[in-house]
């Protein structure tokens, strides 16, 4: 069966940054879109970036744009988020997300089948 797995989450003051990772097993890592989403307490979970699987195409949500940035290692079989001058909004438990074979990148919810148990973003500010 297919596992997310992601790692990362920590408590952060205001304007540090913190990088998250992300793993999948089961499926060919290289092959496939992947995304970031995150929930905060209350909220509906919301997309933050999404990378195809080439790695040429990047979407950012407008709340992120210019902070965060997703890079796919397909060597390492890593995605990552590096995320700096967090915010207190930025608060909330960050999900990992594989989506379609071959598939550019989306914020669309219904493009991802596969999702990890999250790891929680604190940021104080």
């Amino acid at each position: 069966q297919v596992q997310v797995v992601e790692t990362g989450g920590a408590l952060v003051q205001a304007g540090g940054s913190l990088r998250l990772s992300c793993q999948i097993h089961g499926l060919v890592f290289d092959d496939y879109a992947m995304g970031w989403y995150r929930q905060a307490p209350g909220k509906e979970r919301e997309a933050v970036s999404s990378i195809g699987w080439s790695g040429h195409t990047k979407l950012y949500a407008d709340s992120v744009q210019g902070r965060f940035t997703i890079v796919r290692d397909n060597t390492a079989k890593i995605l990552y988020l590096q995320m700096k001058d967090l915010k207190a909004e930025d608060t909330a438990m960050y999900y990992c997300a594989v989506a379609k074979i071959y598939g550019p990148a989306s914020l669309h919810r219904r493009d991802f089948d596969f999702w990890g148990q999250g790891t929680q973003v604190t940021v104080s500010s």
